[in-house]
Protein backbone atom coordinates (compact mmCIF):
# COMPACT_ATOMS: atom_id res chain seq x y z
CA UNK A 1 0.00 0.00 0.00
CA UNK A 2 1.32 3.61 -0.96
CA UNK A 3 2.09 5.88 2.39
CA UNK A 4 2.38 9.38 1.92
CA UNK A 5 4.28 11.71 4.65
CA UNK A 6 4.08 15.21 4.33
CA UNK A 7 6.41 17.83 6.50
CA UNK A 8 5.71 21.58 6.09
CA UNK A 9 8.76 23.38 5.88
CA UNK A 10 8.01 27.17 5.01
CA UNK A 11 6.73 27.20 1.99
CA UNK A 12 7.36 23.69 0.88
CA UNK A 13 6.22 20.57 1.92
CA UNK A 14 8.08 17.45 2.22
CA UNK A 15 7.00 14.82 0.93
CA UNK A 16 7.48 10.64 1.00
CA UNK A 17 5.81 8.99 -1.41
CA UNK A 18 6.83 5.02 -1.34
CA UNK A 19 9.84 5.71 0.35
CA UNK A 20 11.19 8.76 -2.20
CA UNK A 21 11.58 12.14 -0.66
CA UNK A 22 9.09 14.27 -2.83
CA UNK A 23 9.42 17.69 -2.57
CA UNK A 24 6.35 19.81 -3.38
CA UNK A 25 5.42 23.88 -3.31
CA UNK A 26 2.72 25.02 -0.88
CA UNK A 27 0.81 28.08 -1.82
CA UNK A 28 1.45 31.43 -0.43
CA UNK A 29 -1.17 33.49 1.14
CA UNK A 30 -1.20 36.33 -1.13
CA UNK A 31 -1.57 33.28 -4.54
CA UNK A 32 -4.29 31.56 -1.97
CA UNK A 33 -6.48 34.98 -1.93
CA UNK A 34 -5.67 35.66 -5.92
CA UNK A 35 -7.40 31.82 -6.32
CA UNK A 36 -10.23 33.04 -3.82
CA UNK A 37 -10.80 36.12 -5.84
CA UNK A 38 -10.68 34.58 -8.83
CA UNK A 39 -13.37 31.91 -7.92
CA UNK A 40 -15.57 33.80 -5.65
CA UNK A 41 -15.86 36.36 -9.48
CA UNK A 42 -16.33 33.50 -11.65
CA UNK A 43 -19.33 32.23 -9.19
CA UNK A 44 -20.76 35.36 -9.15
CA UNK A 45 -20.81 35.65 -13.05
CA UNK A 46 -22.31 32.76 -13.34
CA UNK A 47 -24.96 33.36 -10.79
CA UNK A 48 -25.39 36.86 -12.50
CA UNK A 49 -25.76 34.88 -15.86
CA UNK A 50 -28.86 32.31 -14.57
CA UNK A 51 -30.50 35.45 -12.73
CA UNK A 52 -30.53 37.14 -15.55
CA UNK A 53 -31.78 34.51 -18.02
CA UNK A 54 -33.93 33.15 -15.54
CA UNK A 55 -35.81 36.68 -15.40
CA UNK A 56 -35.47 38.61 -18.66
CA UNK A 57 -37.51 37.84 -21.75
CA UNK A 58 -34.65 39.64 -24.35
CA UNK A 59 -31.35 40.36 -24.60
CA UNK A 60 -29.20 42.62 -23.19
CA UNK A 61 -31.52 42.46 -19.98
CA UNK A 62 -33.29 45.67 -19.40
CA UNK A 63 -35.63 46.56 -15.94
CA UNK A 64 -38.99 46.71 -16.28
CA UNK A 65 -40.85 49.28 -14.71
CA UNK A 66 -44.32 49.25 -15.32
CA UNK A 67 -45.95 52.53 -16.75
CA UNK A 68 -42.75 53.47 -18.64
CA UNK A 69 -42.17 50.32 -20.34
CA UNK A 70 -43.80 48.45 -22.48
CA UNK A 71 -44.81 44.80 -23.31
CA UNK A 72 -45.19 43.17 -26.70
CA UNK A 73 -46.76 40.02 -28.15
CA UNK A 74 -46.38 36.91 -29.99
CA UNK A 75 -47.43 39.06 -33.06
CA UNK A 76 -45.17 41.87 -31.94
CA UNK A 77 -48.20 44.28 -31.16
CA UNK A 78 -46.59 46.63 -28.84
CA UNK A 79 -48.73 47.58 -25.33
CA UNK A 80 -47.82 50.25 -23.03
CA UNK A 81 -48.48 49.87 -19.38
CA UNK A 82 -49.98 51.25 -16.07
CA UNK A 83 -49.04 50.48 -12.60
CA UNK A 84 -52.69 51.18 -10.30
CA UNK A 85 -51.87 50.09 -6.68
CA UNK A 86 -49.71 46.67 -6.74
CA UNK A 87 -50.94 45.96 -10.09
CA UNK A 88 -49.35 46.34 -13.38
CA UNK A 89 -52.14 46.42 -16.32
CA UNK A 90 -51.39 46.70 -20.27
CA UNK A 91 -52.92 49.98 -21.32
CA UNK A 92 -54.79 49.40 -24.42
CA UNK A 93 -56.93 46.01 -25.44
CA UNK A 94 -55.34 43.26 -27.07
CA UNK A 95 -55.37 42.43 -31.07
CA UNK A 96 -53.69 39.52 -30.94
CA UNK A 97 -54.12 36.54 -33.60
CA UNK A 98 -52.15 33.94 -31.38
CA UNK A 99 -51.75 32.49 -28.39
CA UNK A 100 -48.36 32.98 -26.96
CA UNK A 101 -47.19 29.13 -27.77
CA UNK A 102 -48.39 30.28 -31.81
CA UNK A 103 -51.19 28.42 -31.71
CA UNK A 104 -54.05 30.53 -33.59
CA UNK A 105 -56.74 31.59 -32.71
CA UNK A 106 -59.58 31.50 -35.67
CA UNK A 107 -61.05 35.06 -36.58
CA UNK A 108 -64.92 33.68 -36.89
CA UNK A 109 -65.96 37.66 -37.56
CA UNK A 110 -68.07 36.30 -40.76
CA UNK A 111 -69.51 33.44 -38.86
CA UNK A 112 -72.64 35.00 -38.14
CA UNK A 113 -74.74 32.11 -38.02
CA UNK A 114 -72.39 29.98 -35.33
CA UNK A 115 -70.17 32.77 -33.20
CA UNK A 116 -72.88 32.26 -30.53
CA UNK A 117 -72.31 28.77 -30.57
CA UNK A 118 -68.57 28.39 -30.33
CA UNK A 119 -67.04 26.79 -27.76
CA UNK A 120 -63.16 27.18 -28.13
CA UNK A 121 -61.09 30.41 -28.51
CA UNK A 122 -61.97 33.11 -31.61
CA UNK A 123 -62.01 36.25 -32.26
CA UNK A 124 -63.83 39.13 -34.14
CA UNK A 125 -63.38 42.76 -35.14
CA UNK A 126 -66.31 44.92 -35.04
CA UNK A 127 -68.08 44.08 -38.67
CA UNK A 128 -67.72 47.46 -41.03
CA UNK A 129 -65.00 48.94 -39.38
CA UNK A 130 -62.31 49.01 -41.02
CA UNK A 131 -59.77 50.68 -38.67
CA UNK A 132 -61.59 49.00 -35.20
CA UNK A 133 -58.32 46.84 -34.61
CA UNK A 134 -56.15 49.05 -34.25
CA UNK A 135 -57.62 51.31 -31.89
CA UNK A 136 -59.80 48.96 -29.55
CA UNK A 137 -58.27 45.79 -30.22
CA UNK A 138 -60.08 42.12 -31.09
CA UNK A 139 -63.21 41.06 -29.46
CA UNK A 140 -62.72 37.63 -28.27
CA UNK A 141 -65.00 35.31 -26.45
CA UNK A 142 -64.19 33.64 -23.03
CA UNK A 143 -63.12 30.37 -24.35
CA UNK A 144 -60.11 32.43 -26.45
CA UNK A 145 -59.59 34.44 -23.25
CA UNK A 146 -59.09 31.26 -21.02
CA UNK A 147 -56.84 29.41 -23.81
CA UNK A 148 -59.50 26.77 -24.89
CA UNK A 149 -58.34 25.73 -28.21
CA UNK A 150 -59.34 22.27 -28.29
CA UNK A 151 -63.46 21.58 -27.40
CA UNK A 152 -63.12 20.56 -23.62
CA UNK A 153 -59.72 21.25 -23.01
CA UNK A 154 -58.49 21.50 -19.23
CA UNK A 155 -54.88 22.13 -20.65
CA UNK A 156 -55.36 26.34 -21.48
CA UNK A 157 -52.92 28.34 -23.46
CA UNK A 158 -52.12 31.68 -22.62
CA UNK A 159 -53.58 34.61 -24.99
CA UNK A 160 -51.25 36.93 -23.04
CA UNK A 161 -47.56 38.04 -23.66
CA UNK A 162 -45.54 35.82 -21.72
CA UNK A 163 -45.57 36.76 -17.84
CA UNK A 164 -48.95 38.42 -18.06
CA UNK A 165 -52.02 36.63 -17.65
CA UNK A 166 -55.95 37.60 -18.13
CA UNK A 167 -56.90 38.79 -14.53
CA UNK A 168 -59.31 36.54 -12.77
CA UNK A 169 -62.29 37.61 -11.32
CA UNK A 170 -60.56 38.55 -7.31
CA UNK A 171 -58.14 40.44 -9.33
CA UNK A 172 -60.47 43.18 -11.24
CA UNK A 173 -62.24 43.33 -7.85
CA UNK A 174 -58.53 44.61 -6.29
CA UNK A 175 -58.62 47.03 -9.01
CA UNK A 176 -62.15 47.67 -8.52
CA UNK A 177 -61.24 48.38 -4.52
CA UNK A 178 -57.69 50.26 -5.46
CA UNK A 179 -60.08 53.09 -7.22
CA UNK A 180 -62.13 53.33 -4.24
CA UNK A 181 -65.54 51.35 -5.27
CA UNK A 182 -67.79 50.25 -7.82
CA UNK A 183 -69.59 53.35 -8.25
CA UNK A 184 -66.70 55.75 -9.05
CA UNK A 185 -63.96 53.14 -10.39
CA UNK A 186 -65.37 53.23 -13.74
CA UNK A 187 -65.24 56.89 -13.98
CA UNK A 188 -61.26 56.81 -13.14
CA UNK A 189 -61.14 53.79 -15.58
CA UNK A 190 -62.35 55.08 -18.75
CA UNK A 191 -60.92 57.51 -21.19
CA UNK A 192 -62.23 61.12 -21.74
CA UNK A 193 -64.08 63.03 -24.44
CA UNK A 194 -67.09 62.01 -26.65
CA UNK A 195 -64.42 61.37 -29.52
CA UNK A 196 -64.56 57.68 -29.33
CA UNK A 197 -67.35 57.35 -26.46
CA UNK A 198 -70.50 59.04 -27.13
CA UNK A 199 -72.43 61.58 -25.07
CA UNK A 200 -72.16 62.45 -22.47
CA UNK A 201 -69.67 59.55 -21.17
CA UNK A 202 -70.07 60.63 -17.51
CA UNK A 203 -67.83 60.67 -14.43
CA UNK A 204 -65.19 59.59 -16.73
CA UNK A 205 -61.61 61.25 -15.85
CA UNK A 206 -59.17 58.86 -16.57
CA UNK A 207 -57.23 59.48 -13.26
CA UNK A 208 -56.22 55.86 -13.07
CA UNK A 209 -54.54 55.52 -16.32
CA UNK A 210 -56.19 52.33 -17.23
CA UNK A 211 -57.80 54.79 -20.68
CA UNK A 212 -60.86 51.92 -20.87
CA UNK A 213 -62.39 52.92 -24.92
CA UNK A 214 -65.95 51.80 -25.97
CA UNK A 215 -65.11 48.55 -28.19
CA UNK A 216 -68.76 47.46 -28.08
CA UNK A 217 -69.48 43.83 -27.76
CA UNK A 218 -70.14 40.61 -30.03
CA UNK A 219 -73.24 38.66 -29.85
CA UNK A 220 -74.80 36.26 -31.96
CA UNK A 221 -74.75 37.19 -34.63
CA UNK A 222 -73.85 40.88 -34.52
CA UNK A 223 -71.69 42.91 -32.76
CA UNK A 224 -73.34 45.57 -30.64
CA UNK A 225 -72.77 48.80 -29.07
CA UNK A 226 -69.83 50.48 -30.51
CA UNK A 227 -69.13 53.94 -28.70
CA UNK A 228 -71.32 53.32 -25.60
CA UNK A 229 -69.94 50.64 -23.78
CA UNK A 230 -66.57 49.02 -22.71
CA UNK A 231 -66.24 45.23 -21.62
CA UNK A 232 -63.59 43.16 -20.50
CA UNK A 233 -63.00 39.21 -19.67
CA UNK A 234 -62.14 37.85 -16.76
CA UNK A 235 -60.57 34.17 -16.54
CA UNK A 236 -63.51 33.56 -13.84
CA UNK A 237 -66.15 30.89 -14.52
CA UNK A 238 -69.59 32.05 -12.78
CA UNK A 239 -70.42 28.42 -11.14
CA UNK A 240 -73.81 29.63 -10.36
CA UNK A 241 -75.03 30.57 -13.45
CA UNK A 242 -75.63 29.05 -16.77
CA UNK A 243 -74.94 25.69 -16.00
CA UNK A 244 -70.79 26.25 -16.03
CA UNK A 245 -71.57 28.39 -19.16
CA UNK A 246 -71.06 31.63 -17.98
CA UNK A 247 -68.30 33.65 -16.54
CA UNK A 248 -67.79 37.36 -15.01
CA UNK A 249 -66.62 40.17 -16.44
CA UNK A 250 -66.23 43.84 -16.05
CA UNK A 251 -68.35 46.33 -17.82
CA UNK A 252 -68.00 50.44 -18.46
CA UNK A 253 -71.13 52.48 -20.24
CA UNK A 254 -71.01 56.10 -21.76
CA UNK A 255 -73.84 57.01 -19.34
CA UNK A 256 -72.35 56.74 -15.81
CA UNK A 257 -68.47 56.37 -13.61
CA UNK A 258 -70.35 53.19 -12.57
CA UNK A 259 -67.82 49.35 -12.85
CA UNK A 260 -70.46 47.16 -14.11
CA UNK A 261 -69.73 43.73 -12.07
CA UNK A 262 -72.04 40.87 -14.25
CA UNK A 263 -71.01 37.56 -15.84
CA UNK A 264 -72.28 36.59 -18.86
CA UNK A 265 -72.71 34.01 -21.89
CA UNK A 266 -68.74 32.44 -22.41
CA UNK A 267 -69.42 32.57 -26.09
CA UNK A 268 -69.62 36.61 -25.86
CA UNK A 269 -67.21 38.74 -27.45
CA UNK A 270 -65.48 40.95 -25.60
CA UNK A 271 -62.61 42.87 -24.68
CA UNK A 272 -59.15 41.51 -23.04
CA UNK A 273 -56.69 42.96 -20.85
CA UNK A 274 -53.73 41.77 -19.57
CA UNK A 275 -52.20 42.09 -16.23
CA UNK A 276 -48.57 41.31 -14.65
CA UNK A 277 -47.85 37.88 -13.10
Amino acid sequence: MKKIIVAAIGLFTLATLNGQAVEQRLPGAEEISNRRTSFNMEEIKVRWKKAALENCTGVPCVTFTCGTSTVSDIDGNTYNTVLIGTQCWSKSNLKVTKYNDGTAIPDETANTAGWGGLTTGARSDYTGAASYIATYGYLYNWYAAKGVSTSGSTTYKNICPTGWHVPTDGEWTALETQLGGFSVAGGKMKSTGTTLWNSPNGGADNSSGFSALPGGQRLSPASVDIGNEASFWSATTDVTTGGGGWAWFRGLSRLSGFLNIASTSKDMGQSVRCLKD
